[in-house]
């Protein structure tokens, strides 16, 4: 469903600032499977999501959807089929406009666009049906401003924007980090119904090893730009925090080392 060939990614090319973001980053991701994405900071994995999304261009490599070669698409055009969620709350919604209207803009996703005098209520009937299921007594709130929502009531109405029309990829980028625990537990359950309901293919960026450890078939460690493990769906079955802990100290040591023999080389050239 998903093929992610050989991409790489330079920031600032030729500066003092230049960043090997991803270096031949491969991935296949086959339909309905849901993959989690791990690593420290600078590792890659929001990276990976935004080249995935057309956030920028890559350097080089090629992404395909549905053997659809999209690697030149604008970000634009590929949100006619992937859904995304963001790590901020406030992101991807407009914050001026009602839930109701919110709504509205989701389900014309790649869909032509006109003007008219308001929202049918079969329509707003619709919406109350889907929303209601969230728990969160926003069905009788349609008409209020989304940008007056706590965090965590706007992350589950952006995940239901996101996965409205079924979209054939859904990102998900540290979309519980921003949340208290509570919150975050909540919207992981939803996040967890709605891709098992409708079958989404998911790619999940997460910093929590809990979550990825309990969610999806499939677990990515990334590190310097490039993927270091990639574990199948018999491999997570088996897996435990105590075995990522483990890996994050085995690359960690790693650096170290790299870094140790580094200076040991150039203390012997000077």
């Amino acid at each position: 469903m998903l093929q992610v060939n050989n991409i790489s990614k330079v920031f600032n090319p030729g500066t003092v600032n230049e960043v090997n973001a991803l270096q031949e980053v491969s991935l296949t991701l086959e339909d309905g499977g849901f993959v989690c994405v791990l690593g420290t900071n600078g590792s890659g994995k929001s990276t990976l999501l935004n080249a995935v999304a057309g956030s920028f261009m890559v350097d080089s490599g090629q992404i395909l959807v549905d053997d659809v070669n999209i690697t030149r698409w604008p970000e634009h055009r590929r949100a006619d089929f992937i859904g995304r969620v963001f790590q901020n709350p406030f992101t991807g919604t407009a914050p001026n406009m009602s839930i109701q209207e919110n709504l509205a803009l989701a389900t014309r996703r790649g869909k032509s666009r006109g003007l008219g005098w308001g929202l049918p209520k079969n329509l707003i009937d619709e919406f109350k049906l889907r929303v209601t299921p969230l728990q969160m007594s926003l069905e009788e709130r349609l008409g209020n401003p989304i940008g007056k929502l706590s965090g965590g009531q706007r992350q589950a109405l952006t995940l239901l924007m996101a996965t409205w029309l079924k979209p054939k990829l859904l990102l998900l980028d540290e979309h519980t980090a921003a949340l208290d625990p509570k919150t975050a537990a909540k919207v992981i359950e939803l996040t967890e119904e709605v891709i098992r309901r409708d079958k989404i293919t998911t790619l999940m960026v997460t910093h929590s090893m809990q979550q990825a450890v309990n969610l999806g078939n499939r677990v990515i460690m990334m590190h310097k730009g490039r993927i270091a493990y990639d574990f199948g769906e018999e491999e997570k079955r088996r897996m435990k925090v105590s075995d990522l802990l483990s890996l994050f100290d085995e690359l960690r040591r790693k650096d170290q080392i790299d870094n140790s023999v580094a200076e040991l080389v150039a203390a012997n050239y000077i």
